[in-house]
């Protein structure tokens, strides 16, 4: 199964790397970078990757991460619509941090339940009011989406992910693996007091 990150410039790259560090645990995955119109893309971080089209995207997991860049692409009408199609074909759709203002941005979230980066809450809960916006959740998963608070959550949610599709065991392994002490209670935000703070995602 291919494993699609999707990337934009200014993305925060912790919330790309952990996922990534986590999913490459399973060799059945595939990883695939990309973004709107392929070539380098550029991290907040000032971390490059090169990346292939979006349009080449055709299923399996799709993982959006947050940044600083997603505030001018929720209101880019051609890149949310992009998103949406790829969302629609993946058979998992997994957002870290701000990403889930992107992804709520196509429509898709609009009567499930999601979360984001607790720092830029109140933002991204306000760019979609259709959501069911959950404050206190370090990860949310609602049928075939996942979506995560922020930065370093992103790597619970993946092992969590994982630990859903292939037993909690193999995410045990695979955190061992990366020296992560995971956090495994979706439910247990302990940043949930900084929802109503202004950051920088």
């Amino acid at each position: 199964m291919d494993a699609g990150f999707f990337l934009f410039p200014e993305f925060e790259t912790l919330d790309a790397a952990g996922p990534i560090e986590v999913l490459r645990m399973q060799p059945e995955y595939k990883l695939r970078y990309l973004s709107i119109g392929g070539g380098p893309v550029t991290s907040a971080q000032g971390m490059t990757v090169m990346t292939e089209k979006l349009d080449h995207f055709t299923g399996g997991i799709l993982l959006i991460p947050g940044g600083m860049g997603t505030r001018l692409l929720v209101r880019d009408g051609s890149a949310t619509g992009r998103i949406r199609e790829a969302a629609e074909l993946a058979e998992w759709c997994l957002t870290v941090c701000t990403g889930s203002a992107l992804l709520a941005q196509t429509g898709l979230l609009d009567g499930r339940k999601a979360t984001s980066n607790k720092m830029a809450f109140e933002w991204a809960a306000g760019t979609r009011p259709q959501v069911q916006w959950i404050r206190r959740a370090r990860w949310v998963a609602d049928g075939k989406f996942y979506t995560s608070s922020g930065v370093s959550a992103g790597i619970d949610m993946a092992l969590g992910f994982l630990a859903d599709r292939f037993g909690t065991d193999f995410s045990e392994q695979a955190a061992r693996k990366i020296e992560y002490i995971w956090n495994r209670n979706a439910n247990e935000d302990p940043f949930a007091e900084n929802s109503g703070e202004q950051g920088h995602e």
